[in-house]
């Protein structure tokens, strides 16, 4: 695929034989991300599981500290009192069959999709439509429940979904372009901190094998996934300084000097 010119120039800043620390990627970012609208910044995560095996599949939700700064279209599928709680919690689009038919025709412009248990069999018809888009309503997530407000009021603070797919990689927006570097660090760190977390017991080996940072139109960027991997991510990906040296280097001590005899 042919690339631009503002492409290549920003292609040309990253060395492509290096795994930056996760502060100075992040920096390299916002630095390549250079289109005329805020960009966002993704996270791809190479993890070493066997995703054909059920128990090494990951899937879960993880609330980013700073959000995802852009406004989450949340979709609510419910009736009666849980579909007017939904509204009062800020849902955009709030329905029952109509909402599923609509959607059945192909609309799908909302980037949550929430239901009640009881709308599940009417729901559960539109997996040909939601399932590719990763929009299906889940209970291990936490979008199929009763408590449909707390589900639309975490959406819309930032509470973010993430799962492997079939090449074992998690796919994650952590944040926009125009972000301070610390909220994105911090974004980033959460969820590295999350994946570890989630760590099937079977994974064998190297588990996250590896990590790359882009924006929308900028090229990526890999990242020094060492630290990470140790399972001691806060410290790692936080706190980008060196470590001190210990007081004694243990080196074996300097023999005293000894004088030799005058000669006579």
């Amino acid at each position: 695929m042919a690339h631009g010119k503002r492409y290549r120039q920003q292609y040309d800043k990253v060395d492509r034989d290096r795994a930056y620390p996760p502060a100075e990627a992040i920096g390299l970012i916002k630095q390549t991300a250079s289109a005329k609208f805020d960009e966002t910044v993704e996270l791809h995560l190479l993890l070493g599981v066997n995703v054909r095996h059920a128990d090494e599949q990951l899937r879960g939700t993880l609330a980013l500290p700073h959000g995802l700064g852009k406004d989450v279209k949340v979709a609510v599928f419910a009736q009666g009192q849980q579909a007017r709680d939904a509204e009062a919690a800020g849902a955009d689009f709030v329905g029952g069959q109509d909402l599923v038919e609509k959607v059945q025709e192909g609309w799908t412009d909302f980037d949550v999709a929430i239901s009640t248990p009881e709308m599940m069999k009417g729901v559960g018809q539109l997996g040909r439509v939601l399932g590719p888009q990763g929009l299906m309503p889940n209970p291990k997530v936490g979008t199929v429940t009763d408590d449909v407000e707390k589900a639309v009021t975490d959406s819309k603070a930032g509470k973010v979904e993430y799962r492997t797919d079939r090449q074992a990689i998690v796919h994650m927006a952590i944040g926009k372009a125009s972000f301070d570097a610390d909220k994105l660090l911090d974004n980033y760190s959460a969820v590295v901190d999350e994946i570890i977390r989630a760590k099937p017991s079977s994974a064998k080996g190297k588990y996250i094998v590896s990590a790359t940072l882009a924006s929308t139109m900028g090229p990526g960027v890999r990242v020094d996934t060492a630290k990470a991997a140790d399972g001691d991510a806060a410290v790692a990906v936080a706190t980008e300084v060196e470590e001190p040296a210990p007081a004694a280097e243990e080196a074996a001590p300097e023999p005293e000097a000894v004088e030799e005899p005058a000669t006579a």
